[in-house]
């Protein structure tokens, strides 16, 4: 799914209020991406009940290799997002606990 096809799905849900536009779901969208990445950033987590739990992670630097040339370089240490599903988001996907 693409963003223009989720700001048209929300847009035409019935849990919006009619007469919302797809400009100003657009932005409330918009808007909830930007303060999840705030939250991330300044909490180093982000909780979603029934859905998920987006954590910072930090990866330290190591050596690796270049695969064309087979020669070793330093990748530097960096930041990132991980993503741990709820349980309830995999049962709803099928590979939850039986």
């Amino acid at each position: 799914m693409t963003k223009a096809e989720l700001i048209k799905a929300v847009a035409e849900s019935k849990a919006v209020p009619e007469g919302l536009s797809q400009k100003a779901v657009q932005a409330i969208i918009d808007e909830t991406f930007e303060q999840l990445k705030k939250a991330i950033k300044k909490d180093e987590r982000f909780s979603v009940p029934g859905f998920g739990i987006f954590n910072k992670k930090k990866r330290p630097a190591r050596m690796g290799r270049n695969p064309a040339t087979k020669e070793k370089i330093k990748i530097k240490a960096q930041t990132t997002v991980t993503f741990r599903p709820a349980q309830a988001l995999k049962d709803y996907m099928g590979s939850g606990r039986k």
